[in-house]
């Protein structure tokens, strides 16, 4: 299916449904760091078209200059919702950022659409009722929800689910909303997968994968003979905070970050050797992009792509449910 990305980033949503056999017609994005890093690998190794990559604040563009396609794909901006954002509040721009996904799914119509965020996407605003806290809608959500499924006179049947990467083979417990949209004269109405990994193998599903796992046949002391094998002087400091906790190396990865509290810099782990932090490699394989999957910009920039990212296999997994035309 053709597929326009939203909050494209450097590419790990794109680069599952890529995977799975969707072909990505446009893709938009407003930090140029995160483009140049898209184009040197989507275009160089994948040869895509570098004129259809966007460098442009999406709520400048006009629609007719987005292609039609079949699918809408799009984790829009989700810092003011973190629960890793301590002012996190209702009127934060970058929540309002999903007004731009609601409007070209209007304009474009696309068969299916994909929305990713954080958790806190649900309990941001409280809860109106009981029986909103029992489904984990927050005001917010609920809101974003109704305006999804009565976005044009055709409407869109939507559905949202939680899921833990680890539990699609990532070594990472990190946990997203995925809102999936099937416009309602489409079947079959698009479903979330099931998971293929868990905390306790069984005959029918893996292991969680772990850290140690993650980083085999990478150099224990970071060297510039390996791309962006480098990383920060920050020191480690175990205090219980988040990014200062120890990392155990036989279980996932805990979330990677893009951005701490506030406007605060990117949350970098400690290394399981607690001797330092995680290099920006180290903290890329953890969101599973392979190592030919260079990353431009600064070393904060370069931290803040992958923490902002999808891991690739759970959007292959997501893919994966769309039929194939």
């Amino acid at each position: 299916m053709k597929v326009v990305s939203l909050f494209s980033g450097c590419g790990g949503m794109d680069l599952g449904f890529i995977k799975a056999g969707h072909e990505i017609i446009w893709a938009n994005d407003n930090d140029k760091d995160s483009i140049e890093t898209y184009k040197n690998y989507f275009c160089k190794k994948l040869n895509m078209n570098p004129k259809h990559i966007s460098l442009e604040n999406i709520k400048k563009i006009n629609t007719k200059k987005i292609p039609n396609c079949d699918v809408i794909i799009g984790g829009f901006p989700c810092q003011g919702f973190s629960m890793a954002n301590p002012y996190r509040h209702i009127e934060d721009n970058r929540n309002k950022l999903y007004i731009e996904l609601l409007r070209v799914i209007k304009e474009k119509k696309p068969k299916y659409f994909v929305a990713e965020n954080v958790p806190g996407l649900c309990s941001i605003g409280g809860y109106e009722t009981k029986e909103d806290k029992k489904k984990r809608e927050g005001r917010i959500l609920k809101m974003i929800l109704h305006e999804l499924r009565n976005i044009n006179k055709i409407g869109y049947h939507v559905v949202f689910k939680i899921l833990n990467t680890a539990d699609f083979g990532v070594p990472q417990t990190r946990k997203r909303i995925i809102i999936l949209g099937t416009r309602k004269d489409i079947k079959p109405k698009l479903k979330h997968p099931e998971p293929t990994h868990h905390k306790n193998s069984t005959k029918k599903i893996h292991q969680w994968k772990t850290i140690k796992e993650a980083l085999k046949g990478l150099p224990e002391k970071p060297n510039d003979k390996i791309p962006n094998h480098l990383g920060t002087s920050h020191k480690v400091i175990l205090n219980g905070y988040l990014g200062n906790r120890p990392t155990n190396p036989n279980k996932p990865s805990p979330t990677i970050a893009g951005r701490g509290g506030g406007t605060g810099g990117p949350v970098i782990i400690p290394h399981p050797n607690l001797k330092r932090r995680m290099t920006v490699r180290e903290t890329a394989r953890i969101q599973c992009f392979p190592d030919d999957f260079i990353f431009k910009g600064s070393i904060s920039s370069q931290y803040r792509q992958i923490g902002n990212a999808v891991p690739w296999p759970l959007a292959y997994h997501i893919a994966s449910m769309l039929p194939y035309e």
